[in-house]
């Protein structure tokens, strides 16, 4: 069985003092960086682009898994794969043309993905299982970090991964995520888990990461 991996994501750290965050949970044992990427239309909330992106590339090796909650989509994609993504997630519920966005991210040589939000029957990713690297099941509602889990995700997880099957499909679970839930969601079947503020707003990122993988 594959380790179970840790995405910290970067929307929780502390933007003063980003480069020292990133190299921080480097060393702390992140397994890649999640960097959620918000519009101000699809969701409430407003990030950054692809320039935050290709200024932190050089600070470390760790795979940047760019999750887009924005859209449309398409017409940023690119930017975000030559600003050094590895990962592109695109969202389900987004207007713009979800399986033209992911044929464009592995056109340019990444990995692609799709999120699906708590609201959204979980039989809707079935179309895209043929081109797709990894799914996000969101666990909160997306816009904001600091929310809590929501415990129905527990369900939604197994579900998912029931129909990912035999697939070479990584599924990541976002949102709330903290020792509280996490082995719950790892015994769901997660293979990825995301983790903010259970992780930056704490003193020791080590022991952190520790607690929510279960060692």
């Amino acid at each position: 069985m594959q380790k179970v991996q840790i995405a910290p994501s970067i929307l929780s750290a502390d933007f003063s003092n980003l480069e020292s965050e990133i190299r921080t949970i480097d060393k702390a044992g992140a397994d890649m960086l999640h960097i959620d990427v918000m519009d101000g239309h699809f969701v409430n909330n407003i990030t950054f682009g692809p320039a935050l992106v290709k200024s932190i590339r050089n600070k470390t090796n760790l795979p940047f898994d760019v999750h887009l909650m924005i859209d449309p989509v398409i017409k940023y994609i690119t930017e975000f794969a030559d600003a050094g993504a590895d990962i592109i997630t695109v969202h389900l519920e987004a207007k713009d043309d979800t399986r033209g966005a992911i044929e464009l991210v592995r056109s340019l040589g990444k990995k692609a993905g799709i999120a699906i939000n708590p609201e959204t029957k979980i039989d809707t990713i079935i179309p895209f299982l043929d081109v797709i690297d990894q799914v996000i099941v969101m666990s909160v509602h997306p816009g904001f970090a600091g929310q809590s889990f929501i415990g129905d995700s527990i369900d939604r997880i197994q579900k998912i991964k029931a129909l990912i099957a035999n697939r070479d499909i990584l599924l990541e679970v976002d949102g709330g995520i903290n020792s509280l839930c996490s082995q719950d969601c790892i015994n769901a079947g997660c293979d990825i888990l995301v983790a903010g503020s259970s992780i930056f707003n704490t003193n020791n990122y080590e022991l952190s990461i520790s607690e929510i993988m279960g060692s």
